[in-house]
């Protein structure tokens, strides 16, 4: 392990999440009133200087490391990157007002840049708008990726670039694409921007001021969800800005490089998008059922508005967004079982979305039956594909044991969340672990829509965190911090 390449990049890294909150310490200087003693603007002046310092001093002493980043480097720097990037986001919430505790406010923080959208604070109100703009802002970033934007900005990665992308944002650039990764990356974040500018520009027409507008923009392409008032999108009762929203929710939740593809004229493609095709079936279809077991069983909610609702929050679960217009956790049984499924399936590989991935689940299936034709059949010989590619034996088995990572992780994080809540139920851990380690934000019971995490003791908060951190990176990222073989030197 090259340690001078590593702290160069975490360097670096800080510096640009420090140029970030340059942004939201802007906003406080314009448009916030100054406050005595350390006011808003004063918070992201300490943060950025911090943040600034520390990333300048792991620059400097990395600066002769050399230039290329290699493989081992880039995964190190992928885990490093979002556990560093999601410490130092937390200093605005602990320094700004009303002052979160650590574990809070790392809570918070990790909750934006993993785009999970749970939260610990109770009032939004009493938040200063520069503080409610970081929030989102951190979404933003989070939800295309930090390590793609810097990947984005920089030309020298060097051959570490792959990696880098390929462990940060599930997107699969090997399809046929034949660029530059970091062309790739730019033309991502291009698309990223402009979707967001016409979302921004959607919802300003539809009566959001400006400010409400840009938070509510960058929660809804990044699925992330924090929204700016505690009643989430029901705030604003309007169906015209909820069909907006659930627009741009399933924009987030479609893989980015088909985006790419189109705009390249590769219209033949979408013939064979069996990903995006089977997501949009799923969201239709578990809309109906919902929106029919709601307004039968629920004979104070009439059939349009079951509609209504149900076609908010089924894409707000399955996108992994995770806003809110309606009290879920009251819900007829199969709704709830059904949103739960929803949660783990999540969204498109290469999209903003959580979740265990529309086409791992896709593989899984087509695995399972091909394994089960063995078993009568032993000398078959087929071959499976995806979205016209075709899946080799590393692939299938790749994704077989992802699945099986995350139905461990849950019964096990389940029983842990338990300990250490005991005035949780079995229901409620399951749906807290669910809700973090998917990135999904809103949970039931315990951690429902019209609830959140504030009461939970420091210690759940800090397990939480992380399992959103290994939910957003896919566990493999995170769990290669652990291997004593990557620390070795050359």
């Amino acid at each position: 392990m090259n340690f001078r390449l590593l702290a160069k990049i975490l360097g670096l890294l800080l510096l640009l999440l420090a140029g970030t909150m340059l942004v939201c310490l802007g906003y406080s200087l314009v448009a916030e009133e100054r406050s005595t003693g350390l006011g808003p603007a004063s918070a992201f002046g300490w943060s950025i200087g911090v943040t600034a310092g520390i990333g300048l001093f792991f620059f400097l002493y990395g600066r002769k490391a050399g230039r290329d980043i290699l493989r081992k480097e880039a995964i190190a720097v992928v885990g490093l990157g979002w556990l560093t990037c999601s410490l130092f986001g937390a200093l605005p919430y602990v320094l700004c007002p009303p002052r979160l505790d650590l574990a809070a406010a790392i809570f918070e923080s990790v909750s934006g840049f993993t785009t999970t959208g749970a939260s610990v604070i109770t009032d939004l109100n009493q938040l200063p708008r520069s503080l409610l703009l970081w929030r989102a802002f951190t979404q933003w970033l989070g939800g295309l990726g930090i390590l793609v934007l810097f990947v984005a900005l920089l030309s020298y990665v060097g051959v570490g670039s792959k990696a880098l992308f390929r462990h940060e944002s599930s997107a699969k650039t090997g399809e046929g694409l034949r660029a530059r990764i970091q062309d790739v990356a730019v033309q991502l974040w291009q698309i990223y921007v402009g979707l967001t500018v016409l979302c921004t520009l959607g919802l300003v027409v539809l009566g959001m001021d400006l400010f409400e507008a840009v938070c509510h923009a960058f929660a809804t392409l990044s699925t992330g969800g924090f929204g700016t008032r505690n009643e989430s999108i029901a705030a604003f009762d309007s169906l015209a800005i909820e069909l907006w929203i659930v627009l741009f929710m399933i924009i987030g939740s479609i893989s980015f490089m088909l985006y790419a593809w189109l705009l390249r004229g590769k219209w033949a493609r979408w013939k064979t998008e069996e990903e995006t095709k089977t997501h949009l079936a799923i969201l239709g279809l578990i809309t109906l059922v919902i929106a029919i077991d709601v307004s039968v069983r629920m004979e104070s909610t009439g059939a349009l508005r079951a509609l209504r609702e149900s076609l908010f929050q089924v894409v707000s679960i399955m996108t992994t967004t995770g806003f809110v217009t309606a009290d879920f956790d009251q819900w007829p049984s199969l709704s709830k079982m059904l949103l739960i499924l929803l949660m783990a399936i999540g969204g498109c590989a290469g999209s903003t979305s959580g979740g265990i991935k529309v086409s791992r689940v896709i593989i899984f299936l087509k695995t399972l039956r091909l394994d089960t034709l063995h078993a009568f059949r032993p000398n078959l010989v087929a071959k499976l594909s995806l979205n016209g590619n075709p899946i080799d034996d590393g692939l299938r088995h790749q994704t077989v044991f992802f699945v099986a990572l995350a139905g461990v992780t849950v019964p096990l994080g389940t029983v842990l969340v338990c300990l250490m809540e005991p005035g949780f139920d079995m229901d409620s851990g399951f749906a807290a672990v669910m809700a973090t380690l998917f990135n999904i934000g809103p949970g039931l019971g315990e951690v429902g829509p019209t609830r959140n995490f504030a009461h939970l003791v420091p210690g759940t908060q800090l397990f939480l965190s992380l399992l959103m951190i290994f939910g957003r990176l896919e566990f493999f990222a995170l769990l290669v911090l652990f291997m004593p073989s990557l620390w070795r030197k050359y």
